[in-house]
């Protein structure tokens, strides 16, 4: 029988090779991969180490990522002359509308007829043009040298209306000075003439035939002072048609009462002077003697009016003579 102690060590080692013979391609295959990966490794490091001895960088993107160009600004940001001019447009405008409410208010307060049927001045599109223009002057909008010229184009239509409208209130201002002056000119040469024509009636000589009136000196009855002015008027060469608006007159004045005294007014006596002092040239007791009052009154009318009737007439027309 054969001994297999001899043999057992040659049994191994031919297992042994064996196992390095099925091993070594395994081996093999992973060697190629690693040499494969130090290979990419060693291409991969190279441009960036050469970008960085050059001095410059290679871009790089992701598949996925796609860049775009750079948004187009909308608008370039306004100047600051473009602001400026928006600026003194909103002064301006601002300056007409108080213009336009003070001129509206100036007519209304002196009452006058200035010829013009409308007196308002339409403002609406200019505060809304402002209103437009002051927010944008606020954010600098492009839009800013447009609005401004409209609110220009607006300035100037208020302002027209407004220049219009002044001008013909100046007018109609002058128009009433001019009647005033003309109306106290008539007055003093009327007054001047009753005070001549007093002096005159004082100065004539009475008839020889009838012995000359007394009249009281207070205490007068309108009954009375009637009396003595129907006495007076044949003086100044009235019949008895011109006595009934003579009364007419005095009764709408003073009721014919000697000491009737406007506190308005300050009109005093049955005529109603003002002031009442002018009845002076008549006689020192204007203030105590109706017939003083009714002399200078008479004169009055006469210089201004002509007769009683035609100072009646124009009281009943204006609510004075």
């Amino acid at each position: 029988m054969r001994s297999n102690t001899s043999s057992a060590p040659a049994r191994r080692t031919r297992r042994q090779a064996a196992r390095r013979t099925r091993r070594r391609p395994a081996f093999i295959a992973s060697g190629l991969a690693f040499a494969v990966l130090v290979t990419a490794g060693i291409t991969a490091t190279t441009p960036t180490s050469q970008a960085e001895a050059s001095g410059s960088f290679p871009a790089f993107e992701l598949a996925s990522f796609t860049t775009s160009a750079p948004p187009t600004a909308i608008s370039a940001p306004t100047t600051d002359d473009t602001s400026t001019a928006a600026s003194a447009a909103l002064t301006t405008a601002a300056t007409a509308l108080t213009a336009a409410e003070t001129v509206t208010a100036d007519i209304a307060a002196s009452g006058l007829d200035i010829g013009v049927a409308d007196t308002a001045v339409d403002t609406t599109e200019l505060e809304v043009a402002v209103d437009r223009l002051d927010a944008a002057n606020a954010i600098s909008t492009p839009f800013l040298p447009d609005l401004t010229d409209d609110v220009t184009v607006l300035i100037t239509a208020v302002s027209d209306r407004v220049a219009g409208l002044r001008g013909s209130l100046d007018a109609a201002i002058a128009l009433k000075a001019e009647q005033e002056a003309a109306a106290e000119k008539a007055r003093q040469e009327a007054e001047a003439a009753a005070a001549a024509a007093a002096a005159a009636a004082a100065s004539k000589p009475k008839s020889s035939g009838s012995p000359a009136p007394v009249y009281a000196a207070g205490g007068t009855s309108a009954g009375e002072a009637q009396a003595i002015a129907r006495g007076m008027l044949a003086g100044y060469g009235w019949g008895d048609d011109q006595f009934g608006c003579l009364v007419s007159l005095w009764n709408k004045e003073s009721g014919w009462n000697y000491q009737a005294y406007n506190r308005s007014s300050g009109a005093y006596g049955i005529p109603q002077a003002l002031p009442g002092s002018k009845m002076g040239s008549a006689g020192a007791d204007w203030q105590t003697n109706a017939a003083t009052q009714i002399s200078w009154g008479l004169g009055y009318i006469s210089g201004r009016y002509g007769s009683p009737c035609g100072a009646w007439s124009h009281s009943q027309s204006t609510g004075w003579y």
